[in-house]
């Protein structure tokens, strides 16, 4: 419930204010005069008659009628403070720094439970509790520092911790990134993260809103919420980044499967944000690193020229690049001959363009505008420039600002040398530029953001899955568990999946006709035990009905063997599909190759169903093996739209099936023509036995 009196309050009463500005209640009242809040600041304090110049009121009943309170007191009096600054003083926002509520004891939790229902009573808006407040362009009712500038434009941050706000604006500020607003949600026992988004996605304006915002998420409260608000966002040109921290490890707990082990509540944040085009960050230097490109004019390709005057550095971000899937072309040819006539002898112009450590800023300014103007094939530009400490480099740094504000291509600044010429990266800072002190962690956001696929789309179309049929034979089920494999086909087939021929049996003469039938070779597995390979249950390349029937006769003898399953056998690459029902969010779908990629390398990319033809493509085009997929050193690649089809059908069938809990389709064999799938278990139920 974010109202204007949280926003733009014209009164502002802090209980517990004081005058140690070393303690929460003293730093916020500092923060709010340096931050020259305009409206009227009220203090109670019931000790002191005056708190950093201003009148203290000894009880909170003295107060005229005010917007927003700030409470720094012990957790037990908010309650009833609460209570009454809504009553009788009109009080309609709060923010409660305070701590000892729900985050740690059942009686703090009641006491949380009372002021959430006295402002849901009210309609007033509740900040917290334990946070370190809130803080935008009209009052900063925070007690922490540093205060980074403060922007329009700049960021808006969001955070569920507000120690860890603190140090993500400590990295943020060293880079020069300009902030729009910080929330720290504390507790979000009324307004969390997700409501936040909210917010700004229904008030949002393109023409004046901020277009970036970051996020450092502890507990996905509503994974919906997020995915509707922040994809919204992001489709009305605005661009996010998030951490989320605490990768739970229930997804592997008693897991009888490669998808029960792989898709764990972290996948699922993972296709949660891929599918609402969020940038995943994973460290502090990360997000805010992410944060200050997105600042700058977005990359129309992949092609990056280096511009340097020290090799090393140079070198290991082609590397990064490289290694992220950026590129940094050769520069050859008559133009790059030209451009070198008008650089020092022994400079490089092939890209890295190392013009020397003696190089001119008139030489930069050169460099630059051929990458500009003249270099068709560069699509960004990053300019490494540090000092060894013998010279000032305000005159370099003043032709790189002239470029940047000049220059169509996006020009990124990677300024090491913060402690030799900090006063220089300082006044450059000042101008309203950012600074990417380190190449590698500039690469690695870089990459991060060029394999974040678009926002996906909120439709749900059907692809010719046969929801009636499979309502049908998913309401005929009665007992938790595994299907048994006709189940499993009837299922797969209301997705139109291609299944392999088979026929299960404890006929052996059932099988040997259906195999003759179908021809040999052929594939026996057991039926009945779950991990057929660990008990001898499955044999390859039977090609005569005397193999055939004493394979049969042996595994008729494994425990809990119930038939054998006997399949024409196919050749191809090995597939994996596999899902997993992870609660609040659904079913989260993995794709990768079979074999040692899943069992081992766990080379696996997830979505969140129901997946689009797009995110099927990406999921693909993310796994490390996808040059195998592709085709390599000779060998065809696979019928990749097969594969893609296969997988949006399979996370169409599941978004109407909440009861299929756990999915594997593994192996799938896939050639140039086909993908088929092999081997399938589908278990039904609600919790893990």
């Amino acid at each position: 419930m974010i109202n204007e009196q949280l926003l733009n309050p014209r009164s502002i009463v802090v209980i517990g204010g004081s005058n140690n500005v070393h303690k929460p209640g003293g730093a916020i009242v500092r923060n709010l005069l340096d931050g020259d809040y305009q409206g009227d600041l009220r203090i109670v304090n019931p000790k002191e008659d005056t708190i950093q110049g201003l009148k203290a009121f000894h009880n909170v009943k003295d107060i005229p009628q005010t917007d927003l309170a700030i409470l720094v007191v012990a957790a037990k009096y908010c309650p009833d403070y609460v209570d009454y600054l809504c009553a009788e003083k009109g009080v309609r926002a709060f923010v409660i720094i305070s701590a000892g509520f729900g985050e740690e004891t059942k009686a703090g939790a009641e006491l949380e439970q009372r002021i959430l229902d006295t402002c849901e009573r009210y309609g007033a808006a509740l900040i917290g509790p334990n946070c370190i407040g809130l803080l935008n362009r009209n009052h900063h009712s925070v007690f922490t520092l540093p205060i980074p500038n403060l922007d329009p434009m700049g960021a808006d941050f969001i955070s569920g911790s507000g120690a860890t706000a603190v140090f993500i604006l400590e990295s943020a500020v060293s880079k020069g990134l300009k902030f729009n607003s910080v929330w720290s949600i504390g507790n979000g026992k009324q307004i969390g993260i997700e409501d936040v988004l909210q917010y700004m996605d229904e008030h949002f304006n393109p023409e004046t809103d901020s277009k970036v915002k970051l996020l450092y998420v502890e507990n996905i409260a509503n994974p919906d919420k997020l995915l509707y608000y922040a994809s919204r966002l992001i489709r009305k040109g605005c661009r996010i980044a998030a951490i989320k921290a605490g990768s739970s490890e229930s997804g592997s707990r008693a897991a009888s499967s490669h998808t029960g082990a792989l898709a764990s509540s972290d996948a699922a944040v993972e296709a949660l944000f891929r599918k609402a085009g969020i940038v995943r960050c994973f460290s502090r230097e990360e997000l805010t690193t992410v944060g200050c490109i997105f600042t700058l004019p977005p990359i129309m390709g992949k092609n990056f020229a280096i511009v340097t005057h020290a090799g090393g550095p140079g070198v290991m971000l082609t590397d990064a690049l490289s290694k992220g899937g950026l590129n940094v072309p050769k520069i050859e040819g008559p133009v790059a001959d030209e451009l070198k006539t008008k650089l020092f002898p022994g400079s490089s112009v092939f890209n890295p363009i190392d013009f020397l450590a003696t190089g001119t800023p008139e030489q930069l300014g050169t460099v630059i505008d051929y990458c500009e103007q003249k270099f068709d094939q560069i699509d960004a530009i990053a300019v490494i420039y540090g000092t060894p400490g013998l010279t000032q480099l305000y005159e370099a740094y003043d032709v790189l600002d002239q470029k940047i504000r000049e220059c169509k291509k996006p020009i990124f600044p990677i300024l090491p040398s913060l402690h030799t010429a900090g006063p220089e990266v300082e006044e450059f800072l000042k101008k309203g530029h950012v600074n990417f002190s380190d190449e590698v962690t500039l690469a690695t956001a870089l990459s991060q953001i060029m394999k974040t696929p678009q926002a996906s789309p909120f439709e749900v179309e059907l692809y010719g899955v046969d929801i009636t049929r499979l309502h049908q034979i998913i309401s005929g089920i009665h007992q938790e568990g595994y299907l048994s494999p006709d189940l499993v086909r009837e299922i797969l087939s209301c997705a139109g999946i291609p299944l392999v021929p088979e026929l299960v049996s404890s006929s052996k003469d059932e099988l040997i006709a259906f195999a003759e039938k179908t021809g040999y070779p052929v594939v026996a597995k057991v039926v009945g035990p779950v991990h057929k390979s660990d008990v001898g249950g499955v044999t390859l390349n039977i090609r005569s009905a005397e193999h055939l029937a004493l394979e049969f006769d042996r595994m008729m003898q494994i425990p809990d063997a119930a038939g054998v399953m006997v399949q024409k056998m196919l050749k191809g690459t090995e597939l994996f599909i596999g899902a997993k029902y992870e609660e609040r969010f659904g079913h989260v779908v993995l794709c990768g190759l079979g074999g040692i990629f899943v069992e081992v390398l766990k080379d696996v990319s997830s979505g969140l169903a129901p997946l689009s033809y797009a995110e099927a493509y990406s999921m693909i085009r993310s796994l490390r093996g996808y040059k195998i997929i592709k085709g390599t050193r000779g060998q065809k690649g696979i019928n990749e739209e097969k594969y893609a089809e296969i997988i949006v059908r399979l996370s169409t069938l599941l978004r109407f099936a909440t009861e299929i809990k756990e999915i594997d389709i593994n192996p799938l064999l896939a050639d140039e023509h086909q993908v088929v799938a092999v081997d399938a278990r589908i278990r039904i139920g609600t919790v893990f036995a």
